[in-house]
């Protein structure tokens, strides 16, 4: 905390040494920057979010939500099985502190939701819900619910093919069992595959990671505080996130098991005593989900269209298949890598089942989507619901929240700040292993990566890069291009650690831990 400190002190001095940037000259360089780049990536971006022919449901989310049905019916209903033991693990049952790793179960889960765990959940909910309607949160739990399998089958299979080092650190994640899985199995491309998702994950890392939460976050504290420039925020913002990530993964997991926690019962918090004071609304919200997921009750598209906007929520919010939360995983304590693939199926549960689905029934228990009675679709301020953008989505919740009392939006700012910290400092770390993979482990290595990391959080948050983020979220999906095709090839694999370790269980062959 100390070193927090006076590197907060130190930037402040800075701030007040260096002079402000013309806005006009500023504005006139995002342009430029904007106009250069989605020139060059629009192809790739257009590529991964191109909906289905004849419908507006985009293929990535499909690709998605299917390889965590598959996953699903071939782990037999692992997420409903297993859910009991998932937390013994976490509450540390079961951990043996001489185990090879870094850090804990819970920590492992902590670092990984604080990566997720994000402005999505604030902004991206709302959008969801206002475009599909309030059914839209029944798909968004469904496809939550599913994409549990699929953080189980990519957090084993990342614990199982982990590099371990002498000096107790590990390298873990899709990229290691893509190389090495592969060739255990005598099957071609796995390095290419590897060099793949690694390239993707930096892009993602750097931008939609960091970038857009740099961002947001300044939008909000200027929201709140006035207007100003985005390079303050974004220099604190540096000083505060290289201050945590200087000390690796167990500096990170030590802040996001504190942070996560909090951030949490904050948000929910707050989300449970709106819904409390409007709890004669309950019922009949509830009965506007699940009469909205079959009829469309005001959406245009009716029931595929509350389907598609629940499902991209879900598939964008929890990050399921993407990888990214089996690199963090990789660095737990555990002789099991199944064991770890138990405590990642928690995190769809309350990053979309428990955080999302609050922000939905917040935003419907609030009355502040409206029908038009002449259309019947949600409009907002008089405006069709259908143009509503991530900022419109981030004014809607905050609507919400006010709806009950008048100060709770500075409780979502203060949210915001945090969710965005938290999801930086994880990423960070993504994109850190990802980095080491392609360019070699090693000090200097590290270090050069988590300068550059901290260089784009300030280029983040003075800079309106449309494109550059939009490409950043594209790099983030292709991870999942890349990795859920490695699954399909690597699924069996962990189907024969689930019935060893099912096997030991049953037997009392595994105990408890004695403390």
């Amino acid at each position: 905390m100390k070193l927090i400190s006076k590197l907060i002190f130190t930037v402040a001095l800075l701030i007040t040494a260096m002079p402000a940037v013309a806005q006009e000259e500023a504005m006139s360089l995002d342009e430029t920057v904007n106009a250069i780049f989605a020139k060059v990536t629009g192809p790739f971006v257009n590529l991964i979010f191109a909906p289905l022919p004849g419908t507006s449901f985009p293929w990535i989310v499909l690709w998605l939500v299917v390889a965590a049905s598959i996953f699903t019916i071939y782990f037999a209903f692992v997420q409903l099985r297993f859910f009991g033991h998932a937390i013994s693990l976490v509450k540390g049952d079961y951990s043996d502190p001489n185990d090879a790793g870094e850090v804990s179960h819970f920590q492992a889960l902590a670092t990984a939701l604080s990566g997720t765990v994000g402005l999505g959940n604030i902004a991206g909910v709302a959008v969801a819900v206002g475009i599909g309607g309030p059914g839209a949160t029944f798909w968004m739990i469904l496809a939550g619910l599913l994409g549990m399998a699929s953080k189980f089958t990519e957090c084993t299979l990342g614990v199982k093919y982990r590099n371990e080092y002498q000096d107790g650190s590990v390298s873990g994640g899709p990229m290691y069992y893509m190389s090495k899985g592969f060739e255990e199995r005598g099957l071609p491309g796995g390095k290419v595959l590897a060099i793949l998702f690694s390239v993707f994950c930096i892009l993602g890392a750097l931008g939609g990671g960091n970038m857009f939460q740099a961002n947001q976050a300044h939008a909000q504290i200027a929201g709140i505080t006035g207007d100003y420039p985005g390079w303050i925020t974004g220099l604190v913002f540096a000083a505060v996130v290289f201050a945590v990530i200087i000390g690796g993964i167990k500096s990170i997991a030590n802040v996001t098991e504190k942070i996560v926690p909090f951030m949490g019962i904050l948000y929910v918090g707050a989300a449970l005593i709106i819904i409390l004071v409007n709890y004669d609304k309950i019922g009949w919200a509830f009965g506007q989900i699940f009469m909205g997921a079959f009829t469309g009750l005001g959406v245009a598209g009716g029931f595929v269209g509350a389907l598609i906007q629940g499902f991209k929520r879900a598939a964008f919010s929890n990050e399921a298949g993407v990888g990214s939360a089996a690199i963090a995983h990789s660095a737990v304590r555990t002789k099991e890598p199944i064991t770890e693939g138990f405590v990642s199926l928690l995190e769809p549960l309350i990053d979309t089942v428990v955080i999302c689905t609050m922000t939905a029934l917040v935003i419907t228990i609030s009355g502040q989507l409206l029908i038009d009675e002449s259309t019947g679709l949600y409009m907002l301020d008089g405006s069709s619901i259908a143009t509503v953008d991530g900022n419109s989505g981030v004014s809607l919740t905050s609507a919400a929240f006010g709806s009950a009392i008048s100060w709770f939006p500075y409780v979502l700012a203060v949210a915001v700040v945090m969710f965005a910290f938290s999801t930086m400092i994880s990423w960070s770390y993504y994109g850190l292993k990802a980095w080491t993979y392609l360019f070699g482990e090693g000090e200097k290595s590290e270090l050069t990566f988590k300068i550059i990391f901290c260089i784009f959080i300030v280029i983040g948050a003075a800079a309106s890069l449309g494109p550059v983020i939009d490409f950043s979220d594209a790099a983030i999906f292709a991870m999942a291009v890349v990795n859920i095709t490695a699954l399909y090839f690597l699924m069996s694999i962990v189907k024969q650690e689930l019935k060893s370790y099912s096997a030991r269980l049953a037997s009392g062959e595994i105990k408890k831990f004695n403390h």
